[in-house]
């Protein structure tokens, strides 16, 4: 089995345990490019590695990220700097630091700062207030970034940019609609949404409205569409991905979402990839 390439970028719900069930799935039109509207860590499309891709994501800075090391101007270098003068700095002052960099990314909306925080804050977690403020509290690891832990994050952002390499990607920061209406008949549409009804502040709520009409995009786009969505776990059944996708073949596999601040809150759960055509 292949190494599964792990992204610089944490977020919850993040597929590295199921990519090689996904690539197993997926079956491209050589020609075709591969549209992924929910881009989030970037997991999926890194393992898949198509030559064509239309990717984006609400989250400016993911997306910012991404062109930065596209275009070479965040480098593994560049981000062993960053790390470890904001680090040395951070194991001084320790959370008033972080607070400070928080406060300083609020204000410049730098993708470096993003990735700083991302890795220190609380359980990996993305999250917005109303006035688009990152607002994930501090892990209470000053210590956080450690030689090793830096250059693990640097042998991420070295894969990755090994992998954009030479190859034709479009990063957009756009909505999803904007995305999926790209796609043409050759083209392959993989759909990783956020849960419905629960606001993670990540980028703003993800209404039933809107996971209403995903589901009428996705099935009249002449692409074929692959959903990854959670089926049921020991307490509930996904009862929109009953009445929505039905008719699409689903497979399914046991997946553990680490979602929860607790470790008593978190369950494994059946992850199904519905696919349009198999």
């Amino acid at each position: 089995m292949d190494t599964v390439i792990v992204p610089p970028i944490k977020c919850q719900g993040i597929k590295t345990k199921i990519v090689p069930f996904i690539k197993q799935t997926v079956k491209m039109d050589p020609e075709g490019t591969w549209i992924e509207p929910f881009l989030g860590s970037g997991v999926v499309l890194f393992n898949v590695a198509p030559k064509k891709a239309i990717v984006s994501d609400k989250n400016s800075y993911i997306i910012a990220l991404y062109r930065g090391i596209q275009q070479g101007e965040i480098t593994p270098v560049v981000v062993r700097d960053f790390l470890e003068y904001h680090g040395e700095r951070l194991s001084k002052g320790g959370a008033d630091y972080w607070k400070e960099v928080r406060n300083e990314f609020n204000q410049n909306k730098d993708p470096l700062y993003f990735l700083f925080l991302n890795r220190s804050d609380f359980n990996g977690m993305i999250r917005f207030n109303r006035k688009g403020e990152f607002n994930v509290p501090f892990c209470r690891k000053p210590d956080r970034f450690a030689k090793a832990y830096v250059t693990k994050i640097c042998n991420q952002v070295a894969k990755v940019s090994e992998i954009i390499k030479d190859k034709d990607w479009e990063f957009s920061n756009c909505d999803w609609q904007t995305t999926i209406k790209k796609a043409t008949q050759k083209d392959y549409v993989y759909l990783d949404p956020p849960y419905i009804g629960r606001d993670t502040s990540y980028v703003g709520e993800w209404p039933q409205s809107e996971a209403d009409e995903l589901a009428d995009l996705a099935h009249s786009t002449e692409a074929n569409v692959c959903l990854s969505m959670w089926k049921e776990n020991e307490f509930r059944f996904n009862d929109h991905l009953k009445d929505k996708w039905s008719d699409f073949t689903w497979l399914e596999q046991e997946h553990f979402y680490h979602i929860g601040a607790k470790e008593s809150n978190r369950h494994p759960m059946i992850e199904v990839l519905a696919v349009k055509r198999i």
